[in-house]
Protein backbone atom coordinates (compact mmCIF):
# COMPACT_ATOMS: atom_id res chain seq x y z
CA UNK A 1 0.00 0.00 0.00
CA UNK A 2 2.99 2.41 0.95
CA UNK A 3 4.76 1.71 -2.45
CA UNK A 4 1.71 1.98 -4.34
CA UNK A 5 1.02 5.65 -2.74
CA UNK A 6 4.69 6.50 -3.26
CA UNK A 7 4.32 5.75 -7.20
CA UNK A 8 0.89 7.80 -7.28
CA UNK A 9 2.58 10.62 -5.82
CA UNK A 10 5.40 10.73 -8.19
CA UNK A 11 2.67 10.09 -10.99
CA UNK A 12 0.71 13.12 -10.01
CA UNK A 13 3.80 15.47 -9.34
CA UNK A 14 4.82 14.52 -13.04
CA UNK A 15 1.31 14.81 -14.35
CA UNK A 16 1.43 18.23 -12.51
CA UNK A 17 4.78 19.34 -13.67
CA UNK A 18 3.66 18.73 -17.62
CA UNK A 19 0.36 20.68 -17.09
CA UNK A 20 2.29 24.06 -15.61
CA UNK A 21 4.92 23.22 -18.24
CA UNK A 22 2.09 23.07 -20.75
CA UNK A 23 0.03 26.03 -18.91
CA UNK A 24 3.31 28.20 -18.84
CA UNK A 25 3.56 27.76 -23.04
CA UNK A 26 0.42 28.79 -23.55
CA UNK A 27 0.95 31.92 -21.44
CA UNK A 28 3.81 33.00 -23.65
CA UNK A 29 2.38 32.35 -26.61
CA UNK A 30 -0.72 34.72 -25.79
CA UNK A 31 1.76 37.29 -24.58
CA UNK A 32 3.34 37.39 -27.93
CA UNK A 33 -0.14 37.39 -29.81
CA UNK A 34 -1.02 40.24 -27.52
CA UNK A 35 2.33 41.80 -27.85
CA UNK A 36 0.99 44.17 -30.19
CA UNK A 37 -1.83 45.98 -28.02
CA UNK A 38 0.51 46.31 -25.69
CA UNK A 39 2.96 48.07 -28.15
CA UNK A 40 0.17 50.56 -28.35
CA UNK A 41 0.59 51.81 -24.87
CA UNK A 42 4.39 51.82 -24.98
CA UNK A 43 4.50 54.02 -21.74
CA UNK A 44 3.80 50.96 -19.77
CA UNK A 45 6.88 48.58 -21.19
CA UNK A 46 8.76 52.14 -20.35
CA UNK A 47 7.36 52.05 -17.11
CA UNK A 48 8.27 48.51 -16.32
CA UNK A 49 11.98 49.19 -17.44
CA UNK A 50 12.34 51.45 -15.05
CA UNK A 51 11.03 49.09 -12.35
CA UNK A 52 12.72 45.95 -13.58
CA UNK A 53 15.78 47.61 -15.06
CA UNK A 54 16.94 50.58 -13.24
CA UNK A 55 15.86 49.81 -9.82
CA UNK A 56 18.16 46.81 -10.67
CA UNK A 57 20.96 49.08 -10.75
CA UNK A 58 22.33 49.19 -7.24
CA UNK A 59 22.80 45.45 -6.73
CA UNK A 60 24.03 44.99 -10.77
CA UNK A 61 27.25 47.65 -10.14
CA UNK A 62 27.91 46.45 -6.52
CA UNK A 63 28.07 42.87 -7.37
CA UNK A 64 29.54 43.29 -10.31
CA UNK A 65 32.43 45.38 -8.46
CA UNK A 66 33.03 42.94 -6.40
CA UNK A 67 32.88 40.07 -8.45
CA UNK A 68 35.45 41.77 -10.66
CA UNK A 69 37.99 42.02 -8.29
CA UNK A 70 37.67 38.58 -7.13
CA UNK A 71 38.78 37.58 -10.43
CA UNK A 72 41.81 39.60 -10.68
CA UNK A 73 43.09 38.61 -7.54
CA UNK A 74 42.16 34.63 -7.71
CA UNK A 75 43.69 34.70 -11.72
CA UNK A 76 46.48 36.78 -10.74
CA UNK A 77 47.47 34.17 -8.42
CA UNK A 78 46.90 31.60 -10.36
CA UNK A 79 48.59 32.96 -13.87
CA UNK A 80 51.55 34.11 -11.83
CA UNK A 81 52.75 30.69 -11.23
CA UNK A 82 53.36 30.38 -14.82
CA UNK A 83 54.50 33.85 -15.59
CA UNK A 84 51.79 35.10 -17.43
CA UNK A 85 50.49 37.69 -14.59
CA UNK A 86 50.04 40.71 -17.59
CA UNK A 87 47.12 38.33 -18.99
CA UNK A 88 45.13 39.07 -15.94
CA UNK A 89 42.89 41.61 -18.25
CA UNK A 90 41.75 38.46 -20.96
CA UNK A 91 40.69 36.54 -18.02
CA UNK A 92 38.63 39.03 -15.86
CA UNK A 93 37.17 40.07 -19.60
CA UNK A 94 36.45 36.79 -21.02
CA UNK A 95 34.97 35.44 -17.91
CA UNK A 96 32.49 37.78 -17.51
CA UNK A 97 31.71 38.61 -21.01
CA UNK A 98 30.84 34.66 -21.79
CA UNK A 99 29.60 33.72 -18.55
CA UNK A 100 29.33 35.37 -15.48
CA UNK A 101 28.11 38.65 -16.73
CA UNK A 102 24.85 36.90 -18.01
CA UNK A 103 24.71 34.20 -15.43
CA UNK A 104 25.26 36.29 -12.68
CA UNK A 105 22.96 39.27 -13.77
CA UNK A 106 20.22 36.79 -14.43
CA UNK A 107 20.21 35.29 -11.29
CA UNK A 108 20.31 38.70 -9.59
CA UNK A 109 17.46 39.79 -11.78
CA UNK A 110 15.47 36.42 -10.55
CA UNK A 111 16.04 37.67 -7.33
CA UNK A 112 15.06 41.25 -7.51
CA UNK A 113 12.97 42.17 -10.24
CA UNK A 114 11.51 38.45 -10.45
CA UNK A 115 10.07 38.13 -7.29
CA UNK A 116 8.49 41.58 -7.22
CA UNK A 117 6.80 40.88 -10.64
CA UNK A 118 5.54 37.39 -8.98
CA UNK A 119 4.37 39.32 -6.32
CA UNK A 120 2.59 42.00 -7.78
CA UNK A 121 0.83 39.76 -10.30
CA UNK A 122 -0.03 37.28 -7.46
CA UNK A 123 -1.56 40.77 -5.17
CA UNK A 124 -3.15 41.98 -8.35
CA UNK A 125 -5.23 38.24 -8.81
CA UNK A 126 -5.67 38.06 -5.49
CA UNK A 127 -7.46 41.21 -5.02
CA UNK A 128 -9.13 40.53 -8.27
CA UNK A 129 -7.97 43.51 -10.32
CA UNK A 130 -7.18 41.22 -13.44
CA UNK A 131 -10.76 39.73 -13.11
CA UNK A 132 -11.90 43.58 -12.79
CA UNK A 133 -10.46 44.19 -15.95
CA UNK A 134 -11.97 41.20 -17.81
CA UNK A 135 -15.30 42.30 -16.79
CA UNK A 136 -14.10 45.60 -18.54
CA UNK A 137 -13.38 44.34 -21.57
CA UNK A 138 -9.38 44.97 -20.94
CA UNK A 139 -7.11 41.81 -21.80
CA UNK A 140 -4.98 41.32 -19.02
CA UNK A 141 -2.22 39.80 -20.63
CA UNK A 142 -1.95 42.52 -23.06
CA UNK A 143 -2.50 45.34 -20.26
CA UNK A 144 -0.08 43.81 -17.43
CA UNK A 145 1.70 40.45 -18.80
CA UNK A 146 3.10 41.68 -22.00
CA UNK A 147 4.61 45.01 -20.88
CA UNK A 148 6.29 43.44 -18.22
CA UNK A 149 7.48 40.71 -20.52
CA UNK A 150 9.11 43.09 -22.83
CA UNK A 151 10.40 45.13 -20.06
CA UNK A 152 12.58 42.08 -18.72
CA UNK A 153 13.70 41.63 -22.77
CA UNK A 154 14.99 44.55 -22.80
CA UNK A 155 16.46 45.16 -19.34
CA UNK A 156 18.21 42.01 -19.16
CA UNK A 157 21.12 42.85 -22.27
CA UNK A 158 21.52 45.97 -21.00
CA UNK A 159 21.74 44.97 -17.45
CA UNK A 160 24.53 42.19 -18.31
CA UNK A 161 26.47 44.60 -20.44
CA UNK A 162 26.54 47.25 -17.68
CA UNK A 163 27.41 43.93 -15.27
CA UNK A 164 30.48 43.40 -17.03
CA UNK A 165 31.26 46.76 -17.74
CA UNK A 166 31.82 47.35 -13.70
CA UNK A 167 33.24 43.69 -13.15
CA UNK A 168 36.06 44.80 -16.02
CA UNK A 169 36.61 48.22 -14.05
CA UNK A 170 36.80 46.38 -10.80
CA UNK A 171 39.18 44.01 -12.02
CA UNK A 172 41.21 46.54 -13.15
CA UNK A 173 41.27 48.97 -10.53
CA UNK A 174 42.52 46.05 -8.61
CA UNK A 175 45.57 44.35 -10.86
CA UNK A 176 46.76 47.68 -12.09
CA UNK A 177 46.83 50.22 -8.68
CA UNK A 178 46.80 47.46 -6.50
CA UNK A 179 48.93 44.31 -7.64
CA UNK A 180 50.98 46.51 -9.92
CA UNK A 181 50.29 44.61 -13.78
CA UNK A 182 51.42 47.45 -16.51
CA UNK A 183 47.99 49.23 -17.46
CA UNK A 184 49.04 49.20 -21.05
CA UNK A 185 49.29 44.71 -21.04
CA UNK A 186 46.47 44.91 -19.08
CA UNK A 187 43.83 46.91 -22.21
CA UNK A 188 46.17 45.58 -24.68
CA UNK A 189 45.65 41.74 -24.32
CA UNK A 190 42.16 42.10 -23.51
CA UNK A 191 41.47 44.31 -26.98
CA UNK A 192 43.56 41.88 -28.57
CA UNK A 193 41.97 38.68 -27.57
CA UNK A 194 38.66 39.24 -26.96
CA UNK A 195 36.28 38.93 -30.24
CA UNK A 196 33.46 40.57 -31.14
CA UNK A 197 31.41 37.79 -32.02
CA UNK A 198 32.77 34.16 -30.52
CA UNK A 199 32.71 36.37 -27.27
CA UNK A 200 30.66 39.61 -26.89
CA UNK A 201 28.13 38.63 -28.89
CA UNK A 202 27.47 35.09 -27.84
CA UNK A 203 27.18 36.48 -24.29
CA UNK A 204 24.45 39.45 -25.79
CA UNK A 205 22.71 36.01 -26.78
CA UNK A 206 22.76 34.57 -23.58
CA UNK A 207 21.60 37.42 -21.58
CA UNK A 208 18.66 37.74 -24.09
CA UNK A 209 17.76 34.06 -23.24
CA UNK A 210 17.93 34.52 -19.92
CA UNK A 211 15.61 37.59 -19.67
CA UNK A 212 13.09 35.59 -21.60
CA UNK A 213 12.86 32.88 -19.46
CA UNK A 214 13.46 34.42 -16.17
CA UNK A 215 10.97 37.28 -16.85
CA UNK A 216 8.18 34.63 -18.45
CA UNK A 217 8.74 32.32 -15.23
CA UNK A 218 8.36 35.43 -12.68
CA UNK A 219 5.05 35.84 -14.89
CA UNK A 220 3.51 32.77 -14.72
CA UNK A 221 3.64 31.80 -11.05
CA UNK A 222 2.27 35.32 -10.48
CA UNK A 223 -0.68 34.66 -13.04
CA UNK A 224 -0.92 30.98 -11.77
CA UNK A 225 -0.39 31.67 -7.89
CA UNK A 226 -3.51 31.04 -5.98
CA UNK A 227 -5.45 33.89 -4.48
CA UNK A 228 -3.99 33.75 -1.22
CA UNK A 229 -0.89 35.35 1.33
CA UNK A 230 0.48 31.53 1.53
CA UNK A 231 0.30 31.10 -2.09
CA UNK A 232 1.60 34.03 -3.20
CA UNK A 233 4.52 33.57 -0.99
CA UNK A 234 5.31 30.08 -2.69
CA UNK A 235 5.18 31.27 -5.53
CA UNK A 236 7.73 34.07 -5.17
CA UNK A 237 9.86 31.13 -3.59
CA UNK A 238 9.06 28.64 -7.18
CA UNK A 239 9.68 32.09 -9.28
CA UNK A 240 13.60 32.52 -7.53
CA UNK A 241 14.52 28.32 -7.68
CA UNK A 242 12.93 27.82 -10.89
CA UNK A 243 14.64 30.70 -12.51
CA UNK A 244 17.99 29.83 -11.14
CA UNK A 245 17.73 26.19 -12.58
CA UNK A 246 16.49 27.33 -15.76
CA UNK A 247 19.26 30.03 -16.00
CA UNK A 248 22.10 27.47 -15.08
CA UNK A 249 20.84 24.75 -17.75
CA UNK A 250 20.29 27.23 -20.46
CA UNK A 251 23.59 28.26 -19.85
CA UNK A 252 24.91 24.80 -20.36
CA UNK A 253 22.90 24.41 -23.65
CA UNK A 254 23.80 27.90 -25.07
CA UNK A 255 27.50 27.36 -24.24
CA UNK A 256 27.72 23.71 -26.20
CA UNK A 257 26.30 24.72 -29.34
CA UNK A 258 28.41 28.23 -28.84
CA UNK A 259 31.81 26.81 -28.58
Amino acid sequence: MGLTRYFTNIGHRFSEAIWRLGAGARLFWLTLISSGESFRRFHLTIREVYFTGVLSLIIIIVSAFFVGMVLALQGYNTLQKYGSSEAIGVLVALALVRELGPVVTALLFAGRAGTAITAEIGLMKATEQLSAMEMMAVNPIARVIAPRFWAGVIAMPILATLFSMVGILGGYLLAVPVIGVDAGAFWSQMQENVDWRFDILNGAIKSVVFGVACTMIALFEGYDAPPTAEGVSRATTRTVVTSSLAVLALDFILTSFMI
